[in-house]
């Protein structure tokens, strides 16, 4: 099946372009993870052809991204209500047009060390061992000017 360029598939061919991008793939590398000859792919990318469930299915697997979730693309569904606020931010980040490729890519970086950090860290003020701040820090004592210590740091 072809469609015109800028039509549905051509949103969709920007998008797999970017994913691919993220994933420091060139197109000959993608298609031999997929085994889906590398025109196809190309043409898939400008637009020009409408992929099936398996194609689709074969790529999110070479990209590292639930089949889900670029079938719902392809497809033009908002699926953003059933995810977890994880795969949501991640989706929203990969999906702005408005960022570059290496942008994305520091976003979804930074987001992703953040969550993981968060994770192996206490989840409420009080749970963890030492003592905290208001934030659920480590607490820490000021100098108190009438011990004679230095008020400045």
């Amino acid at each position: 099946m072809t469609d015109a360029a800028g039509g549905p598939w051509d949103a969709f061919g920007t998008y797999l372009r970017s994913q691919r991008q993220l994933a420091n793939l060139s197109l000959r590398q993608l298609a031999a993870l997929t085994r889906i000859s590398n025109p196809y792919l190309s043409q898939i990318e400008r637009g020009l052809h409408q992929p099936s469930v398996a194609v689709i299915k074969s790529l999110a697997d070479a990209l590292d991204l639930s089949a889900n979730d670029l079938l719902a693309y392809a497809a033009d569904i908002d699926i953003d209500a059933d995810q977890p606020a994880e795969a949501t931010v991640e989706r929203a980040i990969r999906r702005d047009p408005r960022l570059t490729t290496p942008q994305k890519a520091a976003l979804l970086a930074v987001y992703a060390s953040m969550v993981d950090t968060e994770a192996d860290a206490p989840t409420e003020p009080g749970s963890g061992t030492g003592p905290e701040d208001d934030q659920g820090g480590p607490a820490t004592t000021p100098p108190d000017w009438r011990d004679g210590g230095d008020v400045l740091p």
